[in-house]
Parts: structure tokens; C-alpha cells; sequence
């Protein structure tokens, strides 16, 4: 299903950090993909900025094959991924948490104290491994070249000012992307001209402020991807508290940046001109993720939630078709796209 929008119309995307859930955010691409529609502008955060780079620095034609080499069960490197598969599922799960704890990522990080990992860092894991990573699966030279216009957010360490590094103004290297992904104490800061930096999603997990600051001209179709609900079920353990504490920190702040956004367009003059049309996906479904969901990178779990993005922005995707969504309005429009739970088509990319 192909929807007819405006000519004139941009598409933006902001990518909200999730660790592990950040698969969901491929899925999502891959139904953005399915129906022609590109985006013009990418702002990420943490696990979403390593997939905005790969979707603003590859040529249309690789980004699926990029995000599958990041995501896909076949190389997510999870120890003893086979070993769980015949138990029940939230052990599984519960395994390969542990499993990442112990082992870090194959690609993204390792514990500190092994033989790769750099010395004297005040964090669990050394994430040299991402560096190489994004390098293998990101073209540089086009995310620099401009095509699409990408942002990733991080937080100064010393000063706990928000930064947006701007392909439009920064030339944007793995070191960036680490930066926005530090989360203390797990991951290290990074050092970006002599400046430490760490997580974007300690300020803001979903990266709403770059884009609706300055939405320049013309209608602009923003596809916000968060990854933590703001609803979700009683937690009966310790540890599923603290995992329900989570979504809701990152959830809440970013329901409160949306009031404030909406409010300023409201009533700010030198907003009466703009025309943003925000449509929210959320990766709500998550009655089967675990405690530590966001460290469990097992195959099953990673093609659960490629496919949740993927039904979630096929809906999207027809209700674009069917005119059920507003563009080109004035002022600031924000609407939730809800699933249909209709079986998944074969997949157009190679997740196996």
C-alpha cells in the first residue's frame, strides 16, 4: 500500500533510545520502505541514533540489509541463545539479560577488564566495539553529505547542557553516535573536542526539541518512535519494578515535552506559520519483555520486535492511505497510531 502525500511534504523521523527495543525502529523503517516513503530529516537518540545512521547515511537500497547486519537473530552474538529457546519464554529472556551482563554484545560493547577494553574507564563496558560497527555498516561520507539531513542528541557531562550534533553544521563521526549512546555508569563518556559527553536520553529519550524547534517551511509529517510505554501492567517483582520505573521516567518526560511543544504552538507568533503533523508509534506491547528487556538481544526477542514495528507502521502507513491523518494544517497536530493485528507479510528485507 503506497499513500499519495503531498508533494511538498517532508517526512521526519525521531528515534527514541531503547538499547535491545531499538529493533522495533527497523521493523518500523522496513514498513516506511515497503510504501515508498523516505525521510528527509532523521533525529536520534542513543540506540536511535546508531539506527538513524545507518537510515540517513546509506543508500535506500542497503539501509534494510544495514539494519538487518545490526539487528538480525544470526548475529547478535547472545551467548547460549539456544540453550533457552526450549524453556519458558521469560526465562529465556531472563537468560540472555544475564548472558549480556556477563558478555556484553559482539559489536557494541564488552565488559571492561578484557583484553580489548580500554583502562581506567568509569563505566561497566568498553563501547570501542560499536566504533568499528558503525563504521562497517555507515557510509560516512553520504550521512556528511547532507541527502538527508540527520541530528543525534547527548548530554554534556560537566555542564548537563543538552547538545545536538547537526550533519548540517558538525561533521558527524561513530564517536557522536557513541557519545549519544553512553548511558552511565554502563557505558563510558565519550570525548568530542576535548568535551566529554553522555546518553542524549538522560535529557531527552525521545529527541523532540531539534526537530519542533525549527520545523522550517512547509508541511512537515514528523514519525516520533519511542520505545518505552507510559502505560504497562502492575510489576509483581523487584525487578520488574524497576524495569516499570524506567519506561516511566523516559516516558513521562517525554509526554511533558510534547504539552510544552504543543502549548508553544499554540500561542507563539513565530509559530502560526508552521505545519507539523506528529504521528507517534509506540512499542507498547511489551507484556513479554523481561527485567533488563533492554539487554536481551536473543533472536527471538530481536525478530519480536522488528515485527511489532513493522504491523505498528503498516497501520500507519494505511491510515495515510485512507486520508485518516490530517496533513499540512497549521499550528502543531499530534496523533497515536494504533496496530492492526493482521498477519505479517513475507518480510522485504533479508531477517531470516
Amino acid at each position: 500500500m503506497t499513500p499519495h502525500l503531498p508533494p511538498d511534504l517532508r517526512i521526519a523521523l525521531l528515534l527514541a533510545g531503547g538499547n535491545a527495543l531499538g529493533a522495533y525502529q527497523a521493523g518500523v523503517y522496513e514498513a516506511l520502505h515497503e510504501a515508498g516513503i523516505s525521510p528527509d530529516w532523521v533525529v536520534g537518540t542513543s540506540a536511535g541514533a546508531m539506527n538513524g545512521a545507518i537510515i540517513a547515511g546509506n543508500a535506500p537500497a542497503d539501509i534494510l540489509s544495514r539494519l538487518s547486519d545490526l539487528w538480525r537473530p544470526d548475529r547478535t552474538g547472545a551467548v547460549g541463545a539456544f540453550a533457552w529457546d526450549g524453556m519458558i519464554d521469560s526465562w529465556r529472556r531472563s537468560g540472555e539479560v544475564i548472558a549480556t551482563l556477563f558478555g556484553g554484545r559482539r559489536g557494541l560493547f564488552a565488559p571492561l577488564g578484557t583484553a580489548l577494553a580500554e583502562r581506567d574507564t568509569p563505566a561497566l563496558y568498553d563501547t570501542t566495539p560499536l566504533a568499528h560497527t558503525l563504521a562497517r555498516l555507515v557510509d560516512f561520507e553520504r550521512l556528511n553529505g547532507g541527502r538527508v539531513r540527520y541530528m543525534v542528541q547527548a548530554v554534556a557531562l560537566d555542564t548537563g547542557a543538552e547538545v545536538v550534533f547537526d550533519n548540517g553544521r558538525d561533521r558527524i563521526t561513530p564517536d557522536h553516535i557513541r557519545a549519544s549512546c553512553a548511558m552511565p555508569p554502563a557505558f563510558p563518556p565519550v570525548a568530542i573536542d576535548g568535551e566529554l559527553y553522555v546518553d542524549g536520553g538522560l535529557a531527552a529519550n525521545l529527541p523532540l526539541d531539534p526537530m519542533l524547534a525549527r520545523p522550517g517551511d512547509g508541511p512537515l509529517l514528523c514519525i516520533a518512535v519511542d520505545l518505552l510505554p507510559l502505560a504497562g501492567p502492575r510489576a509483581p517483582t523487584i525487578g520488574g519494578m524497576i524495569s516499570r520505573t524506567q519506561d516511566l521516567v523516559f516516558a513521562a518526560q517525554s509526554r511533558r515535552t510534547l504539552t510544552r511543544w504543543q502549548d508553544h504552538y499554540a500561542t507563539a507568533p513565530e509559530m502560526a506559520q508552521a505545519s507539523v503533523t506528529l504521528v507517534q508509534l509506540r512499542y507498547a506491547e511489551q507484556q513479554d519483555e523481561v527485567a533488563g528487556k533492554a539487554l536481551d538481544f536473543s533472536p527471538r526477542s530481536v525478530r519480536g520486535r522488528w515485527d511489532a514495528g513493522l504491523r505498528d507502521a503498516r497501520a500507519l502507513v494505511a491510515a495515510l492511505a485512507e486520508g485518516a491523518i490530517s496533513l499540512g494544517g497549521r499550528g502543531l497536530t499530534s496523533t497515536t497510531i494504533a496496530a492492526r493485528q493482521e498477519p505479517l507479510a513475507a518480510h522485504s528485507g533479508d531477517m531470516p
